[in-house]
């Protein structure tokens, strides 16, 4: 089965898409804050992580960089989901590792449908 790992320090949009991707048939797991996400990948090695960026402590660009140089979590994809939506958010977030970046409220298909397509 195909594991998701959520980062995302909103119960609500936590919840959301927990829902949205168990529908789709996706393992969910979940982090409420980047320092926590950044131990569950490492740990468990989900095949994608969605990633909120407004969080406290380590934030979504932090968390995704680190992921992208550590050896062991490189090669796992991360998709930004988060509210921040100017094109300068959008491009650091790619910068940073990030290979899609969606902004809330981002409708359930759409993300199921970029999860596959990043994963194919």
């Amino acid at each position: 089965m195909t594991t998701i790992l959520i980062v995302d320090d909103s119960p609500t949009e936590t919840h959301v898409i927990r829902t949205e991707l168990e529908k789709a048939g996706f393992e969910v797991l979940t982090a409420a804050e980047g320092e926590t996400g950044l131990k569950v990948a490492r740990e468990s090695h989900p095949d994608a992580v969605i990633m909120d960026v407004v969080m406290p402590g380590v934030n979504g660009f932090q968390a995704t960089r680190q992921l992208r140089r550590d050896p062991d979590t490189a090669s796992i994809p991360v998709i930004m989901v988060t509210s921040k939506d100017q094109p300068t958010d959008r491009v650091w977030g790619m910068r940073q590792g990030a290979v899609a970046y969606l902004t809330k409220p981002v409708s359930g298909n759409d993300l199921v449908a970029k999860i596959r397509e990043v994963l194919a």
